[in-house]
């Protein structure tokens, strides 16, 4: 955990050039992922079944990533800190969440404690991995296991798309923001969203 708090001193000050140049990454963008399904079945830390229905009357920031992550996923979750931030009270029809594509490591304690490292508001999900891979799919979300030639079978990193997803009330989808696009024009849009649903 101190590795991490250390991580996200020097990521705060340039952490968006240095996130895209350790992976491959899908940028999600308004061009090349138009057919997202806004669907999910998972479990929160508990265990407890979540859905998409669950936030009927909020919006939902949702990411996606694996809490073993070297930067993309501390940087989006810092990002997603900040937005709650800037948005003051509208975070309160916010729901933002980060769903497991790892749920082999990530357990439900594992992700609790990630994701209230950066803010006690983001919500950590996962589930089987057959129910995550259904859920990555609905989102049009690409992740694979990528392991380097000769190490054991628990040692790997998980190449993924990057960027955040925006629900609305409705649970309908609304936007897709690229990875590093930057805090303030994601909160404005966001903020816009909540005063003109």
């Amino acid at each position: 955990m101190i590795r991490l708090a250390v991580f996200l001193i020097v990521l705060l000050g340039g952490g968006p050039a240095l996130a895209q140049s350790s992976h491959s990454l899908d940028l999600l963008t308004e061009a090349n992922n138009p057919t997202i399904i806004p669907r999910y079945l998972l479990q929160d830390p508990n265990g407890r079944s979540i859905t998409n229905e669950d936030f009927r009357g909020r919006f939902q920031l949702i990411s996606f990533g694996y809490t073993y992550c070297p930067d993309v996923c501390p940087t989006t979750l810092v990002e997603m800190a900040e937005i709650l931030k800037q948005l003051g009270d509208d975070a309160a029809r916010l729901q933002p969440i980060f769903i497991s594509v790892d749920p082999e490591r990530d357990t439900g304690k594992i992700l609790k404690t990630y994701t209230e490292f950066f803010d006690p508001r983001i919500l950590g999900l996962t589930a089987s991995p057959a129910l995550v891979r259904r859920v990555a799919d609905n989102f049009k979300i690409r992740y694979a296991k990528v392991r380097e030639p000769g190490s054991d079978a628990g040692r790997y990193a998980v190449d993924h798309s990057a960027g955040m997803i925006l629900l609305g009330p409705d649970g309908a989808f609304v936007k897709k923001f690229a990875f590093a696009m930057p805090v303030a024009e994601i909160t404005l849009q966001i903020r816009n969203f909540i005063k003109n649903p």
